[in-house]
């Protein structure tokens, strides 16, 4: 039986009330006195290699860094070492490390583990070869065993690929266009997907560089609201039809705009009810919140799941798509040729390699063997407990909550 990160459900209106009633709220500034002490005694001082080799990597990658997690004020710090719970930067200083690389080190960084199987498996073959590995289907066998709904799975590169594989996917067996996703959720940075991100409602605004026309059937519902999507639905049956509804099971924004527990089975019945897919983006939520998912938590049994992160424990090549016999057979290798149903185009060099299947393989079973999700969630507790009395004690306009380890410490109500 699986054990799940979230010892209790977060109350997803009172939480949207109390976002209300941030967004509300006058905008307080940081006092600048305060500001310059924190840059000049701490950055200044003790970051200084960081400071000189981000102002040097300016030259040559725009903005100084390769990705949207390092940026930080004044300047993004410099990392040579992770180790467990720990980082440490190029000046020697230590810190402890709550972003989890953005969520896929759920053991911790460089797990011995994980790490002695990655080496063991470069000695033999190294990274990558094109070719088929044991553990494609190692991975594939122990992501299916934890998970009903996923009869079958398809290694890809990242989620943003796997988020476009799964609507393409999704059009071919249901011969229908329109995909509607929720308001504010985020699902990679595709073309068609790059469609009410953070925000609810705000539809291209964040599209810079995408022609409107791609969006002609992306649609967004509000977060949490069956009846937005009921209508919805209906008004695209006179439109060609809804492919899939494509949600963050724990609310848009990796649960940042939480949304009610019975939320998502009442997707599930629309979905049938209306004839369109139900695809769960677990890439935040899957084996984070336990090893059924977030669809073992909550009771239901999606159509299409799509994977990143955690499913290559922090290594390169962590995206994937699994799903249910019948529509995952449009995701089959090799030539259409004289096939009874159309294929889609899916691929990626460096999709599958033996390097990102052993570290997700082994990485799955030693979450399973140590109860490493569970433990994070009493974690995310603990912290969530300690930040809420810091709130309380200081009378901060902040919010706080959190489902099992994805924490949440919110200063405006953008989301809202």
């Amino acid at each position: 039986m699986n054990s799940y990160a979230m010892s209790k459900y977060p109350d997803a209106k009172k939480i949207t009330q109390d976002l209300d009633e941030l967004i509300k709220k006058p905008i307080f500034s940081i006092r600048r006195d305060a500001l310059e002490k924190y840059e000049k005694e701490y950055f200044d001082k003790k970051c200084s290699k960081s400071k000189e080799m981000i102002n040097t990597a300016k030259e040559i990658i725009p903005g100084g860094v390769q990705h949207n997690l390092a940026f930080n004020h004044p300047f993004p710090l410099v990392i040579e070492k992770a180790e467990g719970c720990y980082l440490y930067d190029i000046d020697g200083n230590r810190y402890y490390d709550f972003l989890q690389a953005g969520g896929p080190t759920v053991l911790g960084s460089n797990p011995p583990s994980v790490r002695e199987k990655v080496i063991e498996l470069l000695n033999s073959c190294g990274p990558s070869t094109g070719l088929f590995h044991e553990y494609e289907y190692k991975l594939a066998k122990k992501i299916s065993d934890s998970m009903p709904s996923v009869e079958m799975f398809r290694m890809l590169g990242s989620g943003t690929e796997a988020c476009m594989a799964a609507i393409r996917v999704a059009r071919l067996a249901t011969k229908k266009k329109n995909i509607l996703k929720m308001g504010g959720a985020y699902h990679g940075w595709s073309d068609q997907l790059a469609y009410g991100i953070r925000i609810p409602g705000s539809k291209w605004t964040q599209a810079n560089g995408v022609p409107r026309h791609i969006f002609k059937y992306t649609q967004e519902f509000f977060p949490n609201d069956l009846n937005d999507l009921e209508r919805k639905l209906k008004l695209n049956q006179f439109r060609g039809g809804t492919a899939a509804v494509l949600i963050e099971p724990v609310g848009p924004e990796s649960g940042t705009r939480p949304v009610d527990f019975e939320f998502n089975k009442g997707v599930e019945d629309l979905c049938k009810k209306y004839g369109a897919l139900l695809i769960f983006d677990e890439v935040v939520t899957g084996f984070r919140l336990g090893m059924g998912g977030a669809q073992g938590y909550f009771g239901v049994s999606p159509d299409l799941t799509v994977f990143g992160k955690v499913v290559a424990g922090g290594y390169p090549g962590a995206g994937g798509l699994g799903g249910k016999k019948e529509v995952m057979k449009y995701l089959s290798s090799g030539i259409s040729g004289d096939a009874k149903h159309k294929k889609a185009l899916v691929g990626g060099t460096m999709a599958a390699t033996p390097l990102s299947c052993v570290a997700g393989f082994y990485t799955l079973c030693e979450i399973e063997k140590t109860g490493a999700a569970e433990k994070a969630g009493q974690f995310g507790d603990k912290l969530i407990l300690g930040l809420q009395k810091l709130i309380d004690k200081y009378k901060l306009p902040f919010v706080a909550f959190n489902q099992g380890s994805i924490c949440h410490l919110e200063t405006v109500g953008t989301m809202h």
